[in-house]
């Protein structure tokens, strides 16, 4: 019974579409924003065009993109991009997501504003 089950679970799981959310809503001192999954703020960043990436090398070091596994599937405002290194990458609303490498822990948003072109994501 327990090989059954477990077989079960496995097959589910492996048949199932990949739609978990790369990002999810939630709370900042600028209010609901979107973060990952660990509960990171997410930022776009104003140089990106036709939901594609500008940022790479150091660029994408400082701000690291929210990566997409391949097989994992877009749903509703969100899309995955190619990168020009190869990589996949989200989307919100036709722009890429990304990390602040100086955000420490949840709720940090010290990269809102930066340079005048790197912004809070917001559902």
């Amino acid at each position: 019974m327990r090989k059954r089950t477990l077989t079960t679970v496995l097959s589910l799981l492996i048949s199932a579409p990949l739609l978990a959310a790369p990002a999810v809503p939630g709370d900042s001192a600028q209010g609901e924003i979107l973060t990952d999954a660990r509960g990171m703020s997410l930022y776009t960043f104003d140089k990106d065009s036709n939901g594609l990436s500008s940022c790479y090398d150091a660029c994408a070091q400082n701000w690291p993109p929210l990566l997409a596994e391949p097989g994992d599937g877009a749903d509703g405002n969100f899309a995955i991009s190619e990168r020009t290194d190869g990589n996949l990458q989200w989307t919100y609303k036709g722009a890429p997501l990304y990390g602040f490498i100086k955000d420490q822990q949840a709720g940090d948003i010290s990269g809102d504003g930066l340079k005048g072109v790197w912004h809070l994501a917001r559902p």
